[in-house]
C-alpha cells in the first residue's frame, strides 16, 4: 500500500510512519521538515502547507493519506491537491473539539461538538477554544472533500510515550526516578485517559488497510488516578492525594505549562473530559498496551530529568509541608 503522511516527522506522524513502514508499506513523508527529521525508510517530500500549491511536488497516487493538521487552510490546500489521487483518508483530531466536557462516559455518536471556526479562521492557539474549533472545521472540510464513505476521523485523547513534546506525560516518568514523598492531584478515584502513540499508530494503519471509515475517539479506556500512579511509582513510596482546592488556592496550574500538575483537570467542570467510553474504538480494532510497558519505554526515551513542565521540585516540597501543616 502506498501511504501518503502529511507530517511524519514529529511523535504521532513519526509513529505512524515507523507502524506503515513495520507493516510492509511504501511511505511518503511530506512536511517542511522544521520540527523534526524524517525516519530512515521513508520518501521524504519537503512541502510548504501555507502556500496553496505547497503540495504540488507530491507526485502520484496514494491508497491511503494520513493528516494531522490543525489549520484549516492547510487541509484546504491538500484536499485541493489531492482528493482525484488518494483513496482512503485518515484526518487525526482532537477530543478538544467536544462542546461538553462535564458529562462522563460520553461516546462519539451522541457527543456534542462546538462550532467550527468561521471559513475564513486560521489560528488554532487564538484562544482557549480555537483549537478544537479549527479541528472541527478540519473535520467538515476533509469529509465534504473525499466524502465519508472515505474518511476515518480520528479523534485523539491525550498521546502519551516515548518523544512525546509536550512534556506532560514525562512529568509523572520523570518524577518516578526520584525518591521522597509524591504530590498526587485529588483521590484516588478520579480518572485518567490516556493512549500510546505507539497503539494510535497502529491502529491508524490497520484501519487504512481495511478502509475504515466514520469518526471514533482515539484513546484508552479510562483508569484510576490510583492505577495510574502504580503504573509509575509501585510499592514503598509514600502517595499523598492533595484535594484540588488546595491546589486551587496555592495557585497551581491545572493540565500542563510551569508550576502546573500535568493531567489534572478541575472537578467537576471538566468531568467528561478524561473518562470518554472507549468501547466502539475497541471493537474496531484499537489496542492498547499495559501502561506500565509505556512507563517503561518512556523511561529509556526520556531525555535529562524530563521536567520541562510541571512543578519543580522546590515547589513540590513546598506544597506538600504546607498541606501536612494545615491537616496536621
Amino acid at each position: 500500500m502506498r501511504v501518503l503522511v502529511l507530517g511524519g516527522t514529529v511523535f504521532l506522524g513519526r509513529a505512524i510512519a515507523r507502524q506503515a513502514l513495520a507493516a510492509g508499506h511504501e511511505v511518503t513523508c511530506a512536511a517542511r521538515g522544521s520540527s523534526g527529521e524524517p525516519i530512515d525508510g521513508v520518501r521524504f517530500v519537503r512541502v510548504d502547507r501555507d502556500d496553496p500549491d505547497g503540495l504540488a511536488a507530491i507526485a502520484g497516487e496514494y491508497e491511503t493519506m494520513i493528516d494531522v493538521a490543525r489549520r484549516p487552510s492547510h487541509v484546504r490546500h491538500a484536499a485541493d491537491s489531492l482528493a482525484d489521487r488518494v483513496g482512503h483518508v485518515t484526518f487525526v483530531s482532537t477530543g478538544s473539539v467536544y462542546a461538553d466536557t462535564t458529562t462522563p462516559g460520553q461516546r462519539v455518536e451522541a457527543a456534542p461538538v462546538m462550532e467550527p471556526a468561521p471559513p475564513d479562521f486560521d489560528d488554532p492557539f487564538a484562544d482557549p477554544e480555537a483549537y478544537g474549533r479549527c479541528k472541527v472545521r478540519c473535520e467538515q472540510i476533509v469529509v465534504d472533500a473525499f466524502g465519508a464513505d472515505r474518511v476515518f476521523v480520528c479523534r485523539a485523547g491525550l498521546i502519551v510515550g516515548p518523544e512525546d513534546p509536550s512534556g506532560r506525560f514525562a512529568y509523572w516518568v520523570g518524577r518516578a526516578e526520584r525518591g521522597a514523598e509524591v504530590l498526587v492531584p485529588g483521590s484516588p478515584n478520579d480518572l485518567v485517559q490516556l493512549v500510546d502513540a505507539r497503539d494510535l499508530a497502529a491502529w491508524i494503519i490497520d484501519a487504512a488497510e481495511r478502509r475504515l471509515a466514520g469518526t471514533y475517539d482515539g484513546i484508552a479506556p479510562a483508569i484510576s488516578r490510583a492505577t495510574f500512579t502504580d503504573s509509575l511509582f509501585g510499592a514503598g513510596r509514600t502517595i499523598t492525594y492533595v484535594p484540588q482546592e488546595f491546589l486551587l488556592e496555592h495557585e497551581v496550574e491545572p493540565w500542563s505549562g510551569p508550576r502546573s500538575v500535568p493531567l489534572w483537570l478541575p472537578l467537576p467542570e471538566y468531568a467528561g473530559f478524561m473518562t470518554r467510553d472507549a468501547s466502539p474504538s475497541l471493537a474496531v480494532g484499537l489496542q492498547v498496551r499495559p501502561l506500565a510497558e509505556t512507563v517503561r519505554d518512556t523511561a529509556a526515551w526520556l531525555p535529562g530529568d524530563g521536567k520541562t513542565v510541571g512543578l519543580t521540585d522546590q515547589e513540590e516540597d513546598d506544597l506538600l509541608r504546607a498541606f501536612h501543616a494545615r491537616t496536621g
